[in-house]
């Protein structure tokens, strides 16, 4: 299981969210308070790597990751003190498939898209080859890692991610289940995505046959209001989307529903069922 954020919005600094809140996103990669397991087991440490993605002025994003600790990296401090950005990506990886390497860290990136994930599909060594076979010629070189979460992208760039992401998502997840149902009928599939174009944002949240993972959003620029240290209000106009609040759960945060696609300019938020 991982922890990331995402945000949208007028520019501010990476580490307004990245570093300096105090449950901030390095902070959680010690001290997580909402990743529980399939099991049930509270994971409250994501050690297994890093990453950020930004937008600035080029359409392709900065992509910064590595497999250390996010609370061991200098650089990373440095790195979200310096730029700024209206949309980025931050993840802590905390892994149950692929192994502790840079390739496995989030978020994925291809041409001007990224692509994070927290969640899970069992029986990934049995469904691999036949997921990974549906992949375009002209995408496989890009799979790069042993990560579900990295097929599960380059399968929805397959499929016309970059035309027509909610229809392209409904299309791989229905492929996933397909192959993990022709395994285990009970099989499990958790999906808490985020992705990005560098103009949208788009958000998902899907389980099967399992409950699913936290998401929740604030577009309230108070919403930080129990942040301890130097920490400035998110600017009018913004939305930060997380998978738990990045100070105590409360009213300015709000659920994102199971089972739905999210569509996010700017603070204008519309859901949409998902299968």
């Amino acid at each position: 299981m991982c922890r990331w954020l995402a945000y949208s919005g007028r520019p501010i600094f990476l580490d307004s969210l990245v570093t300096q809140p105090s449950h901030s996103l390095v902070a959680q990669s010690l001290h997580s308070q909402l990743n529980v397991s399939s099991a049930g087991v509270l994971l409250s440490t994501n050690g297994d790597g890093f990453g950020i993605g930004w937008y600035h002025k080029r359409p392709e994003p900065g992509v910064f990751k590595d497999d250390k600790p996010a609370w061991h990296d200098e650089n990373l401090k440095n790195l979200c003190h310096q730029v700024k950005s209206h949309i980025f990506f931050a993840h802590i990886r905390a892994t149950t498939t692929g192994d502790v390497q840079r390739t496995n860290c989030h978020p994925f990136q291809y041409k001007n898209w990224l692509f994070q994930h927290n969640g899970h599909v069992s029986h990934f060594d049995k469904i691999r080859r036949e997921l990974q076979l549906e992949i375009a010629p002209e995408l496989y070189p890009h799979l790069r890692g042993t990560t579900d979460s990295e097929t599960f992208f380059l399968l929805a760039l397959t499929y016309g991610l970059m035309e027509q992401p909610k229809q392209a998502m409904q299309k791989m997840v229905r492929r996933v289940i397909t192959a993990l149902e022709g395994v285990d009928k009970a099989g499990v599939l958790n999906l808490s995505c985020a992705l990005s174009d560098g103009e949208k944002l788009f958000i998902l949240r899907f389980a099967h046959n399992e409950a699913a993972m936290t998401q929740f959003y604030s577009a309230d620029t108070d919403c930080f209001h129990e942040f301890n240290g130097q920490c400035n209000p998110i600017p009018n106009g913004s939305l930060v989307v997380v998978s738990e609040p990045l100070d105590k759960a409360s009213d300015k945060w709000t659920s994102i529903p199971t089972n739905t696609f999210t569509s996010i300019i700017k603070n204008r938020v519309h859901s949409e069922v998902f299968l």
